[in-house]
């Protein structure tokens, strides 16, 4: 068993991230002990991190925990990458009280871009959600999680590439998905495991190259390409103008009539550049805090 505390020295809002993880049934996070359990991979062996916050939004410290010491290091490499520790978020508020969402950065200040905690697992959550109510995207995607991931102290791994790339089309097509989406994400993991699409080879390529080689890919659109670079990559520059819940949150923010399309949001954006991840990450923020 290995303890670590870790003190950031900016602002960092880990109560909004444990709430926002707390509305994925697959999560652990104990809000009222401000702390969220996170499963890790290295290589075959399954590892999981406690993370709790016993500090304040202006002066955030958290005790990390674990329990192979071996692998301390790389596990605190991992934790440190997933919770966006080295971001500057007084950069990016600074940014943001000189343009048009100055009100919305002051009443949600200090709101990370944090990753997802698996880069695969995040690509499969993402194309479960597209085009699908929130709710509904949650039950499939716990259907699939706990018939086909594990548990290590009653913590969800999803999983693996290998293990989907064998499941049968129909297996998916009986827990309710479409035929197609059982398609999506069977073919895209066989993909995986043919080493046709490496994943970990993106982190060297720009937000473009990643875009391109994603969209290429059968059932991969812009929107769940855009997403996934901003949570599994931690990108931050990038703006999903098709997302309903983005525009229903600028429609509110900005005391719209009707919400604005796409094309409106991509003219808009242009001025929230290099750091529009963080104003769709606020946006939705806005629409998901009671």
């Amino acid at each position: 068993m290995w303890q670590e505390n870790i003190t950031l020295d900016m602002p960092y809002d880990f109560d909004y991230l444990i709430f926002r993880l707390d509305m994925d049934d697959l999560n652990y996070v104990n809000i009222e002990e401000r702390r969220v359990c996170v499963p890790l991979r290295i290589n075959q062996e399954k590892h999981v991190v406690k993370v709790t916050a016993i500090g304040s939004t202006e002066h955030p410290e958290f005790i990390i925990e674990g329990e192979h010491t071996s692998r301390k290091k790389e596990l605190l490499a991992m934790i440190a990458d997933i919770f966006a520790w080295e971001q500057d978020l007084v950069v990016v508020q600074d940014f943001f009280e000189k343009t048009d969402l100055a009100g919305l950065f002051q009443a949600y200040s200090a709101t990370p871009l944090i990753r997802e905690f698996d880069p695969f697992s995040n690509l499969v959550k993402t194309i479960i959600h597209q085009q699908l109510n929130m709710a509904f995207a949650q039950v499939l995607t716990s259907r699939f999680v706990m018939k086909y991931g594990e548990q290590l102290d009653g913590i969800w791994f999803y999983p693996t590439p290998e293990t989907v790339a064998t499941i049968p089309y129909q297996e998916l097509q009986e827990l309710q998905f479409s035929k197609k989406k059982a398609e999506y994400l069977i073919d895209t993991a066989k993909q995986i495991v043919a080493n046709e699409l490496d994943l970990t080879s993106f982190h060297d390529k720009s937000d473009e190259e990643v875009m391109r080689q994603l969209i290429n890919i059968r059932g991969i659109g812009a929107w769940t390409a855009q997403n996934w670079l901003m949570f599994s990559l931690g990108r931050q520059d990038l703006f999903p103008s098709s997302d309903i819940g983005i525009q229903n949150a600028l429609k509110l923010y900005l005391g719209l009539a009707k919400k604005p399309t796409a094309i409106e949001l991509e003219e808009w954006n242009q001025s929230w550049k290099p750091y529009r991840s963080y104003a769709a990450m606020t946006l939705w923020r806005s629409i998901e805090e009671p």
